[in-house]
């Protein structure tokens, strides 16, 4: 017998007498060691089940796949952290990471798919888990420091400020009709000369136009003379004052009067002169011409004083207001501007351009302002009292609804409906739903808005319908929504 089979054979003599020992022993078993078998048969249990080919496909039970293959057990021992910790997470709808609970893991694409467990999309991305007391019932959304850092969020309180409100129209420059005025004969003329002035000439008030002969004028004249150098009359003031008023009728000019007064002689030709200071806009007197009454010499106009006539939207009239400060800036002066108030706002809107006129009046000492210039306007229609306010970039507008996102403080935001007044200068009035010191986020809030829509959309989900644990394929653990 070789040296190895006596071997084996001595050693099976030794554990039948220990068998033996032990049967024949009062002694009670070792509880300790036979804990620790236990212990390590549960340790060597499987976890949970995953598809033979490595699919993200996992399965709390034995499973075989279509083609008739098993699942593959994967123990505690070998389980990697991209894999799935846990299948009973199915059950409970929560795990724990660290010291964070986590309630589901939700697609990373943002897709309405949630899982009790950690998984992998088709295009091989983890899915995001959700944390206790990031979706709170409050509707706020709540955001890690680094991802508040990297979308760049800020905010700022809501603050008392006056907001300025411009409205921007176009125009032109329109004459001022009480400053126009046009010189006519009232009887029957003839020009005997005319003076050295011309279309477009600027004129002073009583400088000389033309010389008129008028024979209603010159009777009129010889009588008012005889009137008041006629011993039986002269000291009678109803004679002389009647005979006067013809002439003045006449529309002779007082100057020329005067001159009849003093020389106590009729002249040949009356000398007509300019009755305001202007330009001449208008010249038709022609040397020798006869002038019927009523036919228009001379046209001028006074421009120091003009108008601006500007075209504002039918949509812009609720902010206009007579008296508001309008600035007007010409084509033709880049880099100036003129000052003017609103004077008249006409009662009618145009059907075709719905469009209302306005009236501005505008100094133009310098005279740079010419009639059918075009100008641009600007109507300050800013209210001087302050009111709550927040930047433009705040509001979240829908169309229908308008909200802003209140920053809690610690990476929560909460979004707040609002009621939405006067806009100017880059901010918006907030007539309701906001107090004044209110942290309101103004940048970035397109991200949170977003992450807020998703929450919101995750939560229908795990509304609509629990997870269930016993999913016989275990590929989704999601809640459909009716």
């Amino acid at each position: 017998m070789s040296r190895s089979r006596l071997i084996g054979a001595a050693a099976a003599i030794l554990a039948a007498a220990g068998a033996g020992l032990f049967a024949g022993s009062a002694l009670p078993p070792d509880n300790g060691r036979l804990l620790s078998a236990a212990g390590a048969a549960d340790a060597s249990a499987p976890l949970y089940y995953q598809d033979p080919d490595g699919k993200p496909l996992y399965s709390p039970t034995p499973k075989k796949t279509e083609d008739g293959r098993d699942y593959v057990a994967v123990p505690a021992a070998v389980d990697a952290p991209e894999q799935p910790a846990t299948m009973n997470a199915a059950k409970n709808a929560a795990t724990t990471q660290g010291d964070r609970k986590i309630k589901y893991y939700r697609n990373p694409m943002g897709l309405p798919d949630t899982s009790a467990v950690p998984k992998k999309d088709s295009m091989g991305m983890d899915y995001i888990p959700v944390y206790e007391g990031e979706d709170s019932d409050d509707g706020s959304v709540k955001l890690s420091p680094g991802r508040i850092q990297r979308s760049g969020v800020k905010s700022e309180p809501a603050e008392r400020r006056q907001i300025r409100t411009l409205v921007r129209v176009p125009g032109t420059i329109q004459l001022d009709e009480r400053r126009v005025s046009v010189v006519a004969m009232r009887a029957e003329s003839y020009v005997q000369k005319v003076a050295d002035v011309t279309t477009g000439s600027r004129v002073a008030k009583g400088q000389p136009l033309m010389d008129i002969y008028s024979s209603a004028v010159s009777s009129a004249a010889a009588e008012y003379l005889a009137t008041i150098t006629s011993k039986a009359t002269a000291g009678i003031e109803p004679y002389g004052r009647g005979s006067r008023q013809r002439l003045v009728n006449l529309d002779v000019p007082e100057p020329a009067i005067a001159e009849m007064e003093k020389s106590r002689a009729v002249p040949i030709t009356i000398q007509w002169s300019s009755p305001r200071d202007g330009i001449v806009l208008q010249r038709n007197a022609i040397e020798g011409m006869r002038a019927q009454p009523g036919d228009v010499l001379f046209r001028i106009a006074d421009i120091s004083l003009v108008w601006a006539i500007v075209d504002v939207a039918e949509r812009d009239l609720g902010n206009v207001a007579v008296g508001q400060p309008v600035t007007v800036r010409a084509r033709s002066h880049p880099g100036r501007s003129f000052k003017g108030r609103i004077s008249v706002i006409y009662p009618q809107v145009n059907k075709e351009t719905r469009t209302a006129r306005v009236r501005i009046e505008l100094e133009n000492a310098d005279l740079a302002l010419l009639p059918d210039m075009y100008v641009d306007a600007e109507i300050d229609t800013g209210n001087p009292a302050p009111v709550l306010a927040v930047a433009e970039s705040a509001v979240l507008d829908t169309g229908s609804r308008q909200a802003v996102l209140i920053d809690k403080g610690q990476g929560r935001f909460e979004p707040r409906e609002v009621k939405l007044g006067r806009r100017g200068d880059g901010y918006v009035e907030i007539r309701d739903g906001l107090a004044e010191g209110d942290a309101i986020v103004t940048s970035a809030n397109f991200l949170i808005d977003a992450e807020s829509n998703l929450k919101a959309a995750l939560k229908g989900f795990n509304e609509a319908g629990p997870m269930q644990a016993d999913n016989p394929t275990g590929e989704k653990a999601i809640g459909v929504k009716p």
